[in-house]
């Protein structure tokens, strides 16, 4: 790529872009419809102690992070990429740039609503269930609900669905969406099994965490409506607190301005001619001189006004 096509794209674009917000098509309602069934049956295998909670205690017993030592250290900041905090400002940094670039607020407020729907929506179900980490559970084959924890589902994995999947929800070319689809799903089923490798979460929370996630992305389009309209009553409270010196420009009519001809206004005796006034010439001037002549006598020479009279009174004076 050119260096001029690179700083090209790093400019402010002229207007905004003109790509209309995903919608709620028949295909997302049938993908949403299946997921939400996916993470019912997750919730319900953990409540009845199916043999997903015995999967969960085999591979905490494994432990993995003793097994092979080697990936620990690095792992321990790869799983840094499904905090919250981390990403979310990595996310809203970039997302703040395409806000500018593109002259619109849609990527943060998209931002900012995935992220007040992943808080309530999981924030409640760790709560509600209650479920220890395998670091802190009390009976083997225990499925360790409604014991005062908070890790079901996996808030690492749900956060990295959210954030990184954002990136490819709010894309604007097939291409992009394809690239930024598989580094979100990279990252997110990295998180999550690191998570599990490092025994801070059990396999069944990862599984709930990555569906919870994608229950969220598949769901979007329905809060676009909703991101137009806060999106449109910041940009008209940003417009009434604008000083009116600064208001945006509006062409005002130019009224032509009428008066006396400039030879008018000026005096008869000061000498001084406008662009306007022409010279008399030929036949017009000879006939201009003979009215002169004889329609009043000159003067004589003591009634003429001195001239340091007419110096020092001026044409108005006289």
């Amino acid at each position: 790529m050119r260096t001029d096509r690179l700083l090209a794209r790093l400019e402010q674009e002229p207007e905004r872009p003109s790509n209309p917000a995903p919608r709620m098509s028949g295909t997302r309602k049938v993908l949403f419809a299946a997921t939400g069934v996916v993470y019912a049956l997750i919730v319900a295998a953990v409540l009845l102690t199916t043999e997903l909670v015995r999967w969960d205690w085999q591979l905490m017993l494994l432990r993995p992070y003793k097994q092979w030592p080697e990936f620990h250290a690095f792992l321990d900041y790869f799983v840094v990429l499904g905090q919250r905090g981390p990403t979310a400002v990595l996310v809203a940094a970039w997302l703040g740039w395409r806000s500018w670039r593109q002259r619109t607020l849609r990527p943060l407020l998209v931002l900012a609503s995935a992220l007040l729907v992943l808080n309530v929506s999981v924030g409640a179900v760790k709560i509600g269930l209650g479920r220890l980490g395998p670091h802190y559970a009390t009976q083997v084959g225990s499925a360790e609900l409604f014991a005062g924890g908070d890790i079901f589902p996996s808030g690492h994995t749900a956060n990295a669905v959210v954030t990184w999947g954002i990136l490819a929800y709010l894309a604007t070319t097939p291409r992009a969406r394809r690239v930024l689809s598989v580094v979100a799903a990279v990252f997110a089923l990295g998180v999550g099994a690191t998570t599990v490798y490092l025994g801070t979460h059990w396999l069944s929370d990862v599984l709930l965490g990555w569906v919870a996630g994608l229950i969220i992305l598949l769901g979007l389009p329905w809060c676009e409506p909703s991101i137009a309209r806060v999106e449109a009553k910041i940009y008209a409270y940003r417009e009434r607190l604008r000083p009116v010196g600064r208001a945006r420009p509006f062409p005002v009519p130019v009224t032509p301005v009428t008066g006396p001809p400039a030879v008018a206004r000026a005096g008869h005796g000061d000498g001084q001619h406008t662009g306007a006034h022409a010279e008399p010439t030929g036949a017009g001037r000879a006939a201009s001189v003979r009215g002169h002549t004889t329609g009043r006598a000159h003067p004589a020479r003591g009634d003429r006004p001195s001239a340091t009279r007419t110096a020092t009174l001026g044409p108005r004076g006289r």
